[in-house]
């Protein structure tokens, strides 16, 4: 948790406004549109730390889940970074093959938009996750509160990049489908089938 914070530091250090900017990004379409016409690279030092804080407030997330559901999960350092390696790698992984799909087919164009909100909204949520989960460790409420908390936000991430992508979605319908069970659906399910 601390590591958390220390990321939440360096990236207020790096640029400030832009932070501000993300955490407020599903209240602001306009900052999706901007980010969109941004050609910074992912190995920049804002959004490598970003990223870092993504995944490990997601991997903190699901090891107190699991610490909390699994009778027989240990928990521990080690615990957390087994599930922290696999959250990463999929991320890496999820990200580079979309990469790939839409170079190869070449619809990166069409389909910029949607990425980009996409990875918006997940790093808008994981700094409420960073609350709740501050919440949760520091109070007496339940671990199943973050279960049901984190569920709310993941459908109301869905919701949001529904309605902000709905002329790309409506008009391409089948291909929404099939993008959800395989990029959004089946990686979760081999995430899962690895972990436990």
């Amino acid at each position: 948790m601390v590591f958390l914070l220390i990321c939440i530091v360096v990236l207020k250090k790096i640029d400030a406004n832009r932070l501000k900017e993300i955490i407020l990004s599903p209240l602001n379409s306009n900052y999706i549109e901007h980010e969109t016409e941004e050609t910074s690279s992912f190995f920049d030092a804002f959004k490598s730390v970003l990223f870092i804080f993504l995944t490990a407030s997601i991997s903190f997330l699901i090891y107190k889940l699991t610490t909390y559901y699994v009778t027989e999960s240990k928990e521990g350092f080690f615990t957390f970074f087994k599930i922290f390696s696999v959250v990463f790698s999929f991320f890496i992984l999820k990200r580079n093959l979309e990469q790939l799909l839409t170079f190869t087919f070449k619809i990166e164009k069409e389909l910029h938009f949607f990425v980009t909100s996409k990875f918006s909204y997940l790093n808008a949520i994981a700094f409420l996750l960073l609350i709740s989960l501050i919440i949760v460790e520091f109070s007496g409420i339940s671990s199943s509160f973050l279960f049901y908390f984190s569920a709310i936000l993941f459908l109301f991430r869905f919701v949001l990049i529904i309605s902000i992508n709905k002329n790309l979605i409506f008009s391409k319908l089948f291909y929404f489908i099939l993008y959800l069970c395989a990029f959004e659906i089946a990686p979760l399910f081999i995430l899962f089938k690895l972990m436990f």
